[in-house]
């Protein structure tokens, strides 16, 4: 019969050693690291514990809002475009069928109009050179806007409500208007009665895109 060949044990000075000055570097190593990772932590804690206790009063929304912009900032790579919410209109319709939808729009939700800045014709008559159609279409809801500026005077700087109507490169008619979720939702909780005031403004700021983009369909 065969018989399985069982390999030779090695002798105990073949054997690979691992003294005890290799385990004393191992150990160091390890508590080195260990003490590295403690004092990062602790660090942390000392650097973010004044924040974190901060962030728990804000709005519960502000981090959903802050990651959405910091998601559109890195996809564009231009803060402007998490600023503001904006549509092309529909090809085949002209600025003046757009604008004219934006008037009904503002008017069936009685949003007062404070009237238009043709910045296209300004810069023509304080330069004498062309510019590409801008026109900022200005609104107002004087109750809301009082009771917003009351409660933070800092909020004036986002009013009155403006829709943009603008022509692009290649005469392509856009809308826009603010983004206003920062103002909304980004420090701390509005009153429940005013934020939900000014959520309805800034659906109503989209609805009235959105019906000038499509020309009321």
């Amino acid at each position: 019969m065969l018989k399985a060949e069982v390999p030779p044990v090695p002798a105990e000075s073949d054997r690979p050693r691992f003294g005890g000055r290799g385990m004393r570097l191992v150990r160091n190593l390890l508590a080195l690291i260990g003490l590295l990772a403690l004092v990062s932590l602790g660090a942390a804690i000392l650097v973010l514990e004044p924040y974190v206790n901060k962030a728990r009063g804000l709005d519960e929304a502000a981090l959903a809002v802050y990651a959405g912009m910091a998601r559109t900032i890195l996809e564009t790579g231009d803060p402007m475009e998490a600023m503001v919410y904006q549509r092309r209109a529909d090809p085949g319709l002209s600025v003046a069928d757009v604008e004219t939808a934006l008037a009904r729009a503002a008017k069936a939700v009685e949003l007062h109009s404070l009237g238009t800045l043709p910045v296209q014709r300004q810069v023509l008559a304080r330069t004498g050179r062309g510019f590409p159609l801008l026109q900022i279409h200005l609104f107002c809801d004087p109750d809301l806007a009082s009771d917003l500026i009351r409660h933070n005077p800092s909020m004036a700087a986002f009013l009155p409500c403006r829709v943009i109507v603008y022509e692009d490169e290649s005469g392509r008619i856009w809308l826009m208007t603010p983004n206003l979720d920062l103002v909304i939702h980004g420090g701390r909780p509005l009153p429940v009665a005013l934020q939900e005031r000014a959520l309805g403004l800034q659906q109503t700021l989209r609805d009235m895109v959105d019906r000038a983009a499509g020309a009321d369909s």
